[in-house]
């Protein structure tokens, strides 16, 4: 009985190993690396504030290659794990220890499940007869709608306006000495762990009618590209402003459709295509006609618009990644939202912890109560927000939640304009209008041409059976 015990921990032994091995060799590059930094010579400065150090011009590149560094922390280990399991057959054995557990539910997912198409059509069943059940009258309907809108509103409006004062403005100390919040990982962090756990609370207190299949390691993919699209997004504001942010977040409808031709082979209408040139041009316009009181240099802007480029090729990724998740699993966007926020939590988590962040971002924050309180108010404001965006869909679908966040983009602009200073000429004003009507003209024609296909189908002749 003995020896059978020891053999069957041999493989969890094994399985150990790669974790710490792989720790100590990325510990021993991270060492490394802050020796070449000058960390040789400065025992008690972190790795993160010698990236920090570095020109402002190329620290976000050096800062984003020791975050990447770091999620390897992750990543490494977990691939050898799922190579090791694969060549091994480790999960088909029956020792039912808490670690073949959890590997089983990163690998495989949930083995006991019925077919998706039973288990679709029955979540479809149930969304229907919720839906008969709470016929609302037309006044309910609209104290609901302006409930989504109000939510979406208030949370994603405070959310930017927070977002550009942390990322450009300087706190005060106890001292009165001012300084900026340098970390932009630190708040992706802050902000994916309490998006998750108010996913898994929510979980908990309403159960899904649909049973989680997906195996764990899937919503990696989502979460590295979150993280880095997110990162992308708050680095980009050091050298660009929140309006042209905005802005050129209503063109990452291009990169998502140059996304889904390469990996859905997703057919476009014509329609798209214009409205997709219209954002461009739009947004061209409005970069020629906007400047602050502080000139940027043109290396400046130049970096800031490629930072920016790279968040909407990341967030496209995301979003398709997510799409075929749905389609191949079907889960609900609450499990979605918890699965993709618990990687994200755990890749940032590893990655601070790597180069020190942690111990930089809560000594700032300990001398900076200001900062404390934005923080968590962004980090509250961004997982309700989420909340309202699926609850918005489910309730109203997508066309108008595109509609009230296509509004709200246009209130966070005038919004930043007006607490922040930002100078937009009648150029830039008018690339900001053709910006939004073609969001608009997208919008109207999508439910034109799916109202057109409905009457087509109804009217299409039956055959006679």
């Amino acid at each position: 009985m003995h020896v059978y015990t020891m053999s069957n921990r041999v493989p969890e032994l094994i399985i150990c190993s790669f974790i710490v091995v792989s720790l100590l060799v990325i510990h021993f590059f991270s060492d490394l690396l802050r020796a070449s930094l000058g960390g040789f010579y400065a025992k008690d400065v972190t790795l993160s504030q010698l990236v920090e150090a570095q020109s402002a011009d190329y620290a976000w590149l050096l800062k984003l290659m020791v975050n990447c560094f770091g999620y390897s922390c992750v990543v490494v280990p977990g691939y050898l794990i799922y190579k090791y399991v694969a060549r091994t057959g480790y999960l088909e054995r029956g020792n039912k220890t808490f670690l073949h557990t959890a590997i089983n539910m990163c690998i495989t997912g949930n083995s006991s499940y019925e077919p998706l198409e039973a288990a679709a059509s029955t979540a479809d069943k149930e969304r229907a007869a919720g839906a008969s059940a709470g016929k609302r009258t037309s006044s309910q309907e609209a104290v609901q709608l302006l409930w989504c809108f109000g939510g979406l509103m208030v949370s994603y409006l405070t959310w930017g306006v927070l977002q550009e004062k942390i990322m450009t403005q300087k706190y005060l100390n106890f001292s009165g000495e001012s300084s900026k919040f340098k970390d932009s990982q630190f708040l992706v962090f802050a902000n994916r762990l309490l998006a998750f756990v108010v996913a898994l609370i929510y979980l908990q207190w309403q159960p899904s009618p649909t049973r989680h299949r997906a195996p764990l390691y899937k919503y990696s993919f989502a979460s590295f590209s979150n993280i880095m699209s997110a990162w992308f997004q708050y680095e980009a504001l050091k050298f660009v402003n929140f309006p042209t942010q905005v802005l050129a977040k209503s063109c990452k409808i291009i990169p998502v459709m140059v996304m889904g031709k390469i990996m859905s082979k997703a057919k476009y209408e014509s329609y798209e295509y214009v409205t997709a040139v219209l954002i461009s041009l739009g947004m061209i316009f409005f970069m020629s006609g906007s400047a602050d009181g502080n000139k940027a240099s043109g290396v400046t802007t130049l970096t800031g618009v490629f930072l920016l480029s790279l968040y909407m090729v990341f967030d496209s990724f995301t979003a398709n990644w997510q799409g075929s998740l749905f389609k191949s699993y079907g889960m609900t966007s609450l499990q979605m939202m918890c699965g993709v926020n618990l990687f994200s939590s755990i890749f940032t988590g590893a990655s601070l912890s790597m180069q020190g962040g942690f111990m930089d971002s809560l000594s700032f924050a300990t001398e900076h109560p200001k900062f404390v309180f934005d923080m968590v108010v962004l980090s509250i404001c961004s997982a309700v927000g989420q909340l309202f965006i699926y609850h918005t869909i489910d309730v109203f679908g997508p066309v108008v939640f595109t509609i009230i966040m296509t509004l709200r983009q246009a209130v966070a602009i005038m919004l930043s304009c007006f607490i922040y200073n930002h100078r937009v000429s009648a150029l830039g004003i008018f690339g900001v209008l053709i910006v939004f009507v073609a969001i608009f003209l997208r919008v109207y024609c999508t439910q034109r041409l799916r109202a057109m296909r409905k009457r087509a189908e109804a009217n299409k002749p039956k055959m006679a059976v």
